[in-house]
């Protein structure tokens, strides 16, 4: 009775490791927010020169942005243009990369005025990203 009890909870347990995957998964695949702005080595000054800018480094190859990518997309839906919600690709803008010294990515900088004044390394839940973003605004 206790070996059939143990592979119950097994199963559930794997059950929802692959729920949480396929989750995730998805978000993966979904589009860009439409209140996501997209930068790039021209436009990144202007754009985050006024007011409270999230931008997140990532690229297309890194898996771990992947995870980041539908994080971001919610904020911006939320954030509906009250603050500025980017993504820079490093790859295409090595530029505006290097001149922030991102060596490891993903990688948030929260600017404030066209200065940083967080930066955030790795996969962080929405609940952290929103509490560093609120904390300047």
């Amino acid at each position: 009775m206790g070996a059939y009890i143990t592979y119950i909870i097994a199963a559930i347990v794997v059950g929802y490791i692959f729920y949480n995957f396929l989750k995730v998964r998805k978000g993966m695949n979904k589009p860009p927010s439409e209140n996501l702005r997209i930068l790039t080595d021209a436009n990144f000054d202007a754009t985050i020169k006024k007011g409270v800018s999230l931008v997140d480094f990532w690229a297309e190859w890194c898996g771990p942005c992947k995870v980041v990518g539908p994080i971001i997309n919610e904020l911006a839906d939320e954030q509906n243009g009250a603050t500025n919600i980017c993504k820079l690709d490093i790859d295409k803008n090595q530029a505006t990369a290097q001149k922030y010294g991102i060596q490891s990515i993903p990688t948030i900088l929260i600017f404030k005025d066209g200065k940083p004044v967080e930066k955030l390394v790795g996969v962080k839940p929405k609940r952290v990203l929103m509490k560093a973003l609120q904390s300047h605004i």
